[in-house]
């Protein structure tokens, strides 16, 4: 829910647990999290290793503070590197992915060796471009996800993506809204996350 429909219907008693907020700004008791700027720096070392130092972050037109994080970790974990960024937002739906990643990639200057995709949908619009542009992934461009939905293993190559542990993220937010109903403190560590990497990245050509 929007944060000021939240503030809205919160009232002084409700008791409110946030999911993937920022901490600094949640309108809850407590907030639970992922690492999510872990997942982002482990894609980013996992590009580096291959040799890409020519990136392509396909961000999501979302503004919301997830989002944020993913960009600030890339950027991060880019500094010092001699790796060049550039950063295109698209809706989080795979036709909008496409549309944008085509148009990013066929624009004039050196071609990205890697895209990196705030969200699994955004990626299986990344490749759908790809293919379409006459690229081959990975061999010609490296391409990773974010989430581990079931779509990262439908599209082919099996997409490399941060795999977010769903259920112990409920389950988490659960003991979380039980601690603040008993009056108890809730757990403040984030929940790792893990790369999983797949076929659809490889050495930079």
């Amino acid at each position: 829910m929007a944060a000021d429909a939240l503030a809205a219907i919160r009232g002084d008693e409700l008791p409110l647990v946030m999911l993937d907020s920022d901490p600094a700004g949640s309108l809850g008791t407590a907030t639970v999290n992922l690492d999510i700027a872990d997942g982002m720096r482990r894609v980013t070392e996992h590009l580096l290793s291959l040799g890409h130092r020519d990136f392509l972050h396909l961000a999501a037109g979302v503004d919301t503070w997830t989002f944020d994080v993913r960009a600030d970790a890339l950027a991060g974990s880019l500094r010092g590197t001699g790796a060049v960024v550039r950063t295109v937002r698209a809706p989080l739906t795979v036709e909008d992915a496409r549309a944008v990643t085509e148009t990013a990639l066929a624009a004039p200057g050196p071609r990205p060796t890697a895209l990196v995709c705030d969200d699994d949908i955004l990626a299986a619009g990344a490749c759908k471009a790809a293919r379409r542009l006459g690229l081959r992934v990975p061999e010609d461009l490296s391409v990773t996800g974010f989430d581990d939905l079931t779509l990262a293993t439908a599209v082919e190559p099996e997409l490399t993506t941060v795999r977010l542990p769903a259920e112990r993220f409920g389950e988490r937010g659960m003991a979380s809204l039980l601690a603040v109903l008993d009056g108890r403190t809730p757990r403040l560590d984030t929940l790792p996350v893990e790369l999983v990497v797949r076929g659809s990245t490889a050495p930079a050509p």
